[in-house]
């Protein structure tokens, strides 16, 4: 269906944000029909769905459309701080950002004065194919930006991982579940070659003329597959813990028009807790809504020895820190000491998915001079 006249964009319609509360992290998995899922829990019509979906992508409203993936599970990834002199700052983020499909989202963050790991500006995450080395990839790097030392913090647990900004910005600071958070191992998954031959057209972004109700028909020819075949490969990906959810990603990092950001702030949090209760405290730092992201990953003396990292999102700084204090108390009421706290502000960012395909990376590597036996771990 095209459109023919002008369909209202803004998250704030009533229709849409009644879709986008739906199609930004309630959609998890795979689904053979994801866009009728979404119009049944939206309780809209499947082509009201549809046309939303497409003006607000075509707009810039959404970024992208596309099945995620547990990329954690597939390829060897960590979240990266880097160390980088000021004046060098803006060209070393354009490299990574444009020039690095592995380097995802990539974020320009601030500190309050004085906080401990406040000179490392650059936070990104990395991701390599299974078989080649973050350090080698990261030292690569390192070389062609003006990156002088990097941290990788590889997660060791996931206990939050979903974005939903127009189903979060009216919590209340500490809203959370009633149960704890799980706690989510990290484990490498292989792959069989028909695997990746469907995975590889299933986690490509959607455009807007390719959003329709057999979403997945195109898909599987490109594949070279039958859609049953597609299918059965599909919801085999998930039994193996590699599928994340159907997605319809806002864009939160940069003004589209005259409407307003979806957020002004974001903010990765850092706490210390003592060592042997990082699931602990991670069960109960992940179970509050206003959470993006929540892992255990170990930042080391660089960062004063923080175990539990978190992203949030809000409009103002005020908000964004009542959440951080909200959460700071569940965690001490719970019995848990915090040993340390700190806020890192999101400033320029640009996000994007880390590409994961072996082959891919072999292809980027060769443009860059690099063989890839080299890179191996």
């Amino acid at each position: 269906m095209s459109l023919t006249s002008p369909l209202p964009v803004s998250i704030h319609d009533p229709i849409n944000a009644q879709i986008l509360a739906v199609s930004e992290d309630r959609i998890q998995g795979f689904h053979e029909a994801p866009l009728h899922e979404i119009a049944r829990l939206s309780g809209l019509d499947v082509m009201t769905v549809i046309v939303r979906i497409r003006a607000m992508l075509e707009s810039g409203i959404i970024r992208r459309v596309r099945q995620t993936l547990l990329a954690t599970n597939l390829a060897e990834g960590a979240l990266v701080a880097w160390l980088v002199p000021p004046e060098k700052l803006n060209d070393t983020f354009d490299f990574m950002s444009q020039q690095d499909p592995f380097s995802g989202h990539v974020v320009i963050r601030s500190t309050d004065a004085n906080t401990i790991g406040g000179a490392w500006r650059l936070w990104t995450t990395l991701k390599v194919p299974q078989g080649y080395s973050l350090e080698k990839h990261a030292n690569y790097l390192c070389q062609r930006t003006g990156a002088t030392a990097y941290r990788l913090m590889p997660a060791k647990r996931v206990f939050a991982l979903g974005v939903g900004h127009v189903r979060r910005k009216d919590l209340e600071p500490g809203a959370r579940a009633e149960l704890p958070a799980e706690a989510i191992t990290v484990k490498q998954t292989e792959l069989s070659e028909l695997e990746w031959q469907v995975l590889v057209t299933l986690k490509r972004e959607f455009a807007p003329a390719e959003l329709c109700e057999d979403l997945w028909a195109a898909r599987a020819s490109e594949a070279n597959v039958t859609l049953q075949d597609f299918y059965t490969v599909a919801h085999g990906l998930v039994a193996k813990g590699v599928i994340g959810r159907f997605s319809t990603f806002l864009e939160h990092a940069k003004p589209i028009g005259d409407f307003p950001r979806v957020t002004q702030y974001n903010a990765l949090f850092h706490w210390g807790v003592p060592a042997g209760r990082e699931i602990e405290a991670g069960l109960e730092i992940g179970r509050h809504f206003v959470l993006t992201h929540c892992y255990w990953r170990n930042g080391g003396p660089d960062f004063n020895n923080a175990n539990i990292m978190g992203v949030a999102h809000g409009t103002s700084r005020e908000y964004v820190l009542a959440h951080k204090a909200a959460i700071d108390e569940h965690v001490r009421q719970a019995g848990i000491p915090l040993l340390y706290g700190a806020v890192f502000w999101g400033g320029r960012s640009e996000i994007k998915p880390s590409e994961i395909v072996p082959a891919a990376y072999r292809a980027w590597l060769e443009t860059q001079g690099l063989k890839p036996d080299a890179m191996r771990a």
